[in-house]
């Protein structure tokens, strides 16, 4: 199952048409949620403000009825059910994420209780959830038909890549491998070559076997001088999704998602998937 988290904003549509294409190219069904305050989703007649619960609850079937309404459009064959989920949103949807195969918010919404905002709700459900992560900025008008993923040699890579690899399969484009190193030092242009040929042994290591477990997919290598942000921003321009890991080389101890990542929520150009560290090589 894809979860989508809603909130009637235009980013959360974007959202919900999003997880619906993905959930038809999976062959899954799709849940469309919307969070709001447990006393207004459960008020009884005999509650003293349940005049206000009941309105509360129009708009939120409204914003469901609206999101499963374009999710239909975009993807007729998709089963797909609605739910009110109880709550504070970012707690309502790290408590249904186990269910989830994939849990999709939007990057933004609209404020208050009912926002999806990045620094909220997004940022603490790509860090906290226990599934794999997309969320959507802005779709692009007319994606290039290719997935980024970004590696570092860390622990991430074989669940990005696992994760990368599936859906340039299942969308039937190219997968680009970026792999951005950023060192500093005063050892001159001889000691930059040496850099750069070990970063270029480390992405054949990482890739090592995964081309033969995806033999259809045709696969672009990146070895960039640059600032990983940077990079991935660029390379990911126009495509379809970039795949980063929940922390890599980078991330501190105590941190719940690496500053690569953690950067790529507020910049990146396009639909942003977050795996999961902890990913059997492979699924």
């Amino acid at each position: 199952m894809i979860v989508v988290g809603v909130d009637g904003s235009r980013i959360g549509l974007q959202a919900a048409g999003w997880a619906a294409r993905e959930a038809a190219l999976r062959k899954r069904p799709l849940r469309i949620v919307h969070a709001m305050p447990a006393w207004a989703r459960d008020a009884t007649e005999n509650d003293r403000y349940v005049g206000v619960a009941r309105w509360m609850q129009d708009g939120a079937n409204a914003v469901l009825n609206t999101a499963v309404e374009h999710a239909r459009q975009e993807a007729p064959t998709v089963e797909v059910d609605q739910e009110i989920l109880p709550g504070d949103p970012r707690a309502a949807l790290l408590k249904i994420a186990p269910e989830a195969e994939l849990l999709v918010v939007g990057s933004h919404g609209l404020g208050g209780f009912r926002g999806l905002l990045l620094g909220s709700v997004a940022l603490g459900v790509a860090g906290h959830a226990a599934c794999d992560v997309v969320v959507v900025r802005e779709v692009p008008g007319r994606p290039r038909g290719e997935i980024v993923a970004g590696v570092d040699g860390s622990a991430a890579g074989d669940g990005v890549l696992a994760f990368a690899f599936a859906e340039a399969e299942l969308r039937g484009v190219p997968l680009r491998v970026v792999h951005a190193w950023n060192r500093h030092d005063l050892g001159g242009i001889l000691a930059a070559s040496a850099d750069e040929d070990n970063e270029q042994r480390l992405v054949k290591e990482v890739l090592a076997g995964w081309r033969g477990r995806h033999p259809d997919v045709e696969v672009f290598c990146e070895v960039v001088h640059d600032h990983p942000v940077a990079a991935l921003r660029h390379a990911a321009e126009g495509a379809d999704l970039l795949v980063v890991g929940s922390r890599g080389h980078g991330a501190v101890a105590g941190l719940v998602l690496g500053s690569v990542s953690q950067a790529l929520l507020h910049h990146a150009p396009g639909p942003l998937a977050i795996v999961r560290t902890r990913r059997e090589a492979g699924l």
